[in-house]
């Protein structure tokens, strides 16, 4: 192992890593916003956008994110639309990410007894009043779980980001060990850093599931 090339080549995986985490994070935010909104249409069955919903769903699920990126980023050059690579792997990931969210969001609204709604009602309070003190938080505990796993799922799938020229974590150690051979020193910066993002990630999602679980009994 050259730990000098490590030492040496730190300072790009710290760029990389940075650049990372913001796609990832842009990524997240966009997805979870995208998967309340359909969640939402679908709970409520709203006529038409609920069908275009269902569909974005079924196509983002089914079709493999390096496929998205490629279409964004090469097919749409073809069609005079020209975005950022950095553009395409938000684009990307918020696509991909919102139907997992979306899904997150109806199992976890939909898990709400229909008791307790029937209850909130026959207490007097509005549809809305209903929603926002009854359904809302009780499947927002349900989801968190499912969410906590498409945020790390989301952040893994970066790794792909690479392949339309970004310099990502992933996309740097192919660039590394194309340019001078070092192929462990690279991989073994390459484990470091996704440990270091990926590993905090965890341990937040499992203390907020743990959280929220307890939540529900008062603890």
């Amino acid at each position: 192992m050259d730990w000098s090339f490590i030492i040496k080549n730190v300072p790009i995986y710290i760029e990389a890593t940075i650049l990372t985490l913001t796609l990832a994070a842009l990524g997240i935010i966009l997805s979870i916003v995208i998967g309340v909104i359909c969640s939402n249409i679908i709970y409520f069955k709203v006529r038409v956008l609920g069908v275009l919903a269902k569909g974005y769903i079924e196509v983002s699920r089914n079709t493999p994110l390096l496929i998205q990126l490629f279409f964004l980023y090469y097919g749409l050059t073809k069609l005079g639309v020209k975005i950022t690579g950095f553009t395409c792997g938000v684009i990307g990931l918020s696509f991909l990410g919102g139907s997992y969210m979306a899904e997150s969001f109806r199992g976890g609204l939909e898990a709400v007894p229909k008791s307790q709604i029937e209850s909130g009602i026959s207490l007097g309070l509005s549809k809305f009043q209903v929603f926002r003190y009854i359904i809302i938080p009780q499947a927002f505990s349900i989801a968190i779980p499912s969410i906590g796993a498409n945020c790390l799922f989301l952040l893994k799938e970066t790794s792909i980001v690479g392949a339309i020229a970004i310099a990502d974590l992933m996309f740097v150690a192919k660039d590394l060990i194309g340019m001078y051979y070092k192929t462990k020193e690279a991989l073994f910066m390459l484990v470091i850093a996704y440990l270091i993002i990926l590993l905090p990630m965890s341990i937040l999602i499992t203390w907020i599931e743990r959280r929220s679980r307890n939540a529900e009994y008062g603890l």
